[in-house]
This record gives structure tokens, C-alpha cells and sequence, in this order.
């Protein structure tokens, strides 16, 4: 029996921004930072990627404190490297040097091998009428599972 994995989600990005594509990526991490994640202290909601040269940076992604780290504990919002193949950030830079694109760190998770990986996404950012529809659907939905619960009783 394993223990349950341990998934970090920005949900702030689906509503902001329309997905286009998602690339999956490693990241180079310090012993601390993998321990705190794996205790579930991190945050993606302000975190965001730039190119610089020929590696992707995230930058702003918060990553708590481990609890038995003593003085070797990490800064809490350093820059980290993420780790993808050449090819892919030549791919990635083309398409964000197009108009209104961007990267988004969206998911953080620990692999089958127990590596932290991160899924960055390539999105255009949503227009204001854009997220208000959103919201109606999710509002609908909210109450069509509402009405479907009290149905089933």
C-alpha cells in the first residue's frame, strides 16, 4: 500500500488563462524543497515561467519551509531551472514570442519514481466575457449536481 500522492494544483490558472497545449517538465530542487512539497507546502498561484537563454525559469513558485531543516533550509520563492529537452524550449519559445501567449506553471506531482514534476502550459489569457461564461457554467453545474443529489435521495 503507497501512500497517497501528493498533487499541488493553481487553480487560479484555468480560470485566468485557456489552455493550449502542456508540456511536462522535471525541476531542479534542493533536499528541503523536495521534502517540504512532499509534506504538501508549496503554492503555484503566483508562480510564472520565463526564458532565459536555454533554460525555462519559475519564477515566484513558493515553497514552504521543511519543519526539520535547520539552518540548511531553501529560500522560500528562489528561481528554480526547469528541466526539458532543447528542442521542446526552442518549440515553446517560438510560440510564446506570438501575441497574448504565455507559460504557466499549472500542476506540481511527485512521478512513479518518485521525481517532482511540473506541468507547464502554453495559454492565451482569457478575455473578461470569457471568464464570466465560465462562471455561469460552473454556477449551472453547481446546481444541476445540487438538484441530482436531492433527486437520488
Amino acid at each position: 500500500m503507497s501512500a497517497p500522492k501528493k498533487e499541488i494544483i493553481n487553480r487560479k490558472a484555468k480560470f485566468e488563462y485557456q489552455f493550449l497545449q502542456d508540456f511536462e517538465a522535471g525541476i531542479a530542487l534542493l533536499g528541503t524543497e523536495v521534502k517540504a512539497i512532499r509534506e504538501g507546502n508549496a503554492n503555484l498561484t503566483d508562480a510564472y515561467c520565463l526564458i532565459v537563454g536555454p533554460q525555462i525559469i519559475v519564477k515566484n513558485l513558493y515553497i514552504g519551509d521543511f519543519k526539520h531543516g535547520n539552518i540548511y533550509n531553501h529560500e522560500h520563492r528562489r528561481d528554480r531551472v526547469l528541466l526539458l529537452r532543447k528542442s521542446e524550449i526552442k518549440k515553446i519559445e517560438r510560440r510564446v514570442t506570438e501575441k497574448g501567449m504565455t507559460l504557466v506553471p499549472y500542476r506540481m506531482y511527485f512521478s512513479d519514481r518518485g521525481l517532482v514534476k511540473v506541468v507547464v502550459v502554453l495559454a492565451q489569457g482569457k478575455k473578461e466575457f470569457d471568464k464570466r461564461e465560465a462562471m455561469k457554467e460552473r454556477d449551472s453545474k453547481r446546481e444541476l449536481d445540487r438538484i441530482k443529489k436531492i433527486t437520488n435521495k
